[in-house]
């Protein structure tokens, strides 16, 4: 018998089972998956990490969250500058001083202020959609080369039936800064995400390509209390309908070449170009092998956006009126099974960032663990 089966080995699950293990607790861990480190997990191709499911760049602010994840893995010194190809043009991303100069051909802060002041002006009163909220922002040129285009094809619909909110927090900088997440701690797990994960369940009995609902009542049986980080809607079978997400497919490939694009993200922002980004996987580790060797090929993902449909992976929560409301009918529901915890950007339907998984995980395990 065990004092809790966690349903699922991302990140979620890895901290709580680390915690709880540590807590003297016993502790059984299980994922659909052949592998553990969910959507986070990397694999080694030619010596190089390749993120299988996208890239996962770490940032915090949260010097507690870095403190805890830095106990499990050392991370290098990789700082995310993606670069946006607008039609063979390109340009710095965040937006910043390279931006507005590549732009507009302006070289101070003063002129980069006016153009944008100058273009913002077509937009009276309070947005009302995301292309409002774009264009009050950084103006009409940035909007149609650099989100219009790469945001309809990340949510597949118009800018203008997309809620303002999802963009008002949009990086604009009068400096040349291209460090977008300007976080405080940054960077990638030395030998990758699937040994962070290897360290976080070192010890803990985990169960692989084991299917949670394919056997439930036998597998609840083995344990006082559950910790479920799945879909929170699967859990109750789809009975209120389901929620929605954004999913994102993958085209890898292993090239017989040094360098492909010279970055590790390029986002392509026209409307055409079916990808979203390619990423290019060896540049989040310099390019070089755990020895310090330049990599003598690559990898690259070229990721394309597309609607959840059930056999998809769930990545993005639709989080607009309509799917909130219905969250929080599930939520009522997951507030009544007394065994079961939720957790996790599926089983709480939030956006979360890798470091707000963490932080949430640790906050569960001090009201479960006490």
């Amino acid at each position: 018998m065990y004092d809790y089966l966690i349903v699922g080995a991302g990140l979620f699950g890895a901290v709580f089972a680390r915690e709880a293990a540590d807590a003297g607790k016993r502790v059984l861990v299980i994922d659909k998956r052949p592998h553990i480190a969910g959507n986070v997990y990397t694999e080694d191709v030619e010596g190089i990490h390749v993120h299988r499911y996208g890239a996962h760049i770490f940032h915090t602010n949260d010097s507690t969250v870095w403190g805890y994840v830095t106990r499990f893995a050392t991370f290098n010194r990789f700082t995310n500058s993606p670069v946006a190809n607008y039609k063979g043009e390109l340009y710095s991303l965040p937006f910043n001083m390279y931006t507005f100069n590549k732009m507009w051909g302006v070289v101070t802060p003063e002129q980069a202020a006016a153009k944008i002041a100058e273009q913002r002006r077509e937009i009276v009163g309070e947005p009302k959609n995301l292309e409002e909220q774009a264009i009050s922002l950084v103006g009409r040129d940035i909007y149609e080369k650099l989100i219009k285009g790469y945001t309809e094809k990340q949510w597949g619909r118009d800018c203008r039936d997309l809620p303002a909110f999802i963009i008002k927090r949009l990086p604009v900088r009068l400096t040349f800064d291209n460090n977008y997440f300007n976080a405080l701690y940054q960077g990638i797990p030395v030998g990758g995400y699937t040994k962070l994960a290897e360290n976080l369940l070192d010890g803990i009995e985990v169960r692989l390509s084991c299917d949670y609902f394919a056997d439930k009542a036998a597998l609840d049986a083995l344990a006082d209390r559950v910790v479920y980080t799945g879909p929170i809607d699967a859990y109750f079978d789809y009975k209120l309908g389901t929620l929605e997400y954004r999913s994102v497919r993958f085209e890898t490939e292993l090239l017989d070449m040094p360098n492909f694009q010279g970055n590790a993200a390029v986002n392509y922002t026209d409307r055409e170009t079916p990808w979203t980004r390619i990423i290019e996987h060896k540049w989040f580790e310099f390019g070089k092998d755990a020895q310090g060797n330049d990599l003598p090929k690559t990898v690259i993902s070229r990721e394309f956006s597309s609607e959840w449909k059930p056999g998809d992976e769930p990545y993005y929560p639709v989080n607009d009126a309509k799917n909130g409301a219905l969250y929080q009918q599930y939520r009522g529901l997951a507030d009544r099974e007394e065994k079961v915890v939720f957790g996790g950007r599926l089983g709480e339907y939030k956006y979360y960032d890798m470091d707000q998984v963490i932080a949430a995980a640790l906050r569960c395990c001090g009201k479960e663990l006490g």
